[in-house]
């Protein structure tokens, strides 16, 4: 029987909403399933994760119906209020938060997957990447990868998880940088890539994604006019690496 909790978030910059989302997403596969908590939502909110840094949150905290008997997580480096169950200081670590939470509701999503906000990935975002594409049947792949993105400042992202799909997205609209899955036969990543540079106006960078990263593919994207080739599982470093080169 699946669980759904009802997480209130109050405050967090855009680019720590956006990684927090990619985890929201990533549990709706589980047997307890996290969701952001609205007015609008079936059930009340079963926890409040708070910026304590932020403006929301004083807001909240001295609005007279602030319901102190909800689990607080509270985040930053202001001073908790003395009912928080936990805290977290930054810089951010949304594996910590998101364990302490399995433990609160013995979720088990099992946050197996690097979404910190480290040093390294403040302010890569390449100049002029405003949109992107990411092309992949794995669901797990591009959640991951758009929260990479986010923390790195790229935030309008979209997804495709077929060829035909991605291409007719690519004809619609302009992407400043598409990423590419080559591994799964039904993509025919090649040819998309075919059909991606001949597009007019040119897409700004082609990027690909494989776990098979050999000397002669490598050769290969580069003869395609790709960026290059992330290997599979991802690399936070190679990434960030990667996208100094878009």
């Amino acid at each position: 029987m699946l669980n759904t909790v009802y997480i209130k978030v109050v405050g967090f910059r855009d680019v720590e909403r956006h990684a927090l989302n990619t985890v929201f997403r990533l549990s709706q596969d589980r047997a307890t399933t996290y969701v952001l908590w609205t007015p609008e939502s079936a059930r009340p909110a079963q926890l409040l994760l708070m910026d304590t840094d932020s403006y929301e949150a004083g807001v909240q905290m001295a609005s007279p119906g602030f319901n102190k008997n909800l689990k607080l997580i509270a985040v930053g480096e202001n001073k908790a209020p003395g009912w928080a169950w936990r805290t977290f200081p930054r810089p951010l670590s949304w594996t910590a938060i998101v364990h302490a939470i399995d433990q609160l509701f013995d979720g088990a999503v099992g946050a197996d997957i690097d979404l910190e906000s480290g040093e390294a990935s403040k302010g890569i975002a390449p100049p002029g990447v405003r949109q992107t594409l990411l092309v992949d049947p794995s669901r797990e792949n591009r959640m991951y990868l758009r929260a990479r993105l986010a923390l790195a400042g790229m935030l309008e992202v979209a997804e495709a998880h077929d060829s035909a799909l991605a291409l007719e997205m690519a004809r619609r609209q302009h992407f400043n940088l598409v990423v590419v899955h080559l591994d799964a036969a039904t993509l025919n990543g090649w040819n998309l890539v075919e059909n991606l540079v001949a597009l007019e106006p040119a897409i700004g960078s082609i990027l690909l994604t494989s776990s098979n990263t050999a000397w002669h593919l490598q050769e290969r994207a580069e003869q395609a006019g790709c960026v290059g080739v992330l290997q599979i599982p991802f690399d936070p470093a190679e990434i960030v690496a990667m996208l100094n080169k878009v």
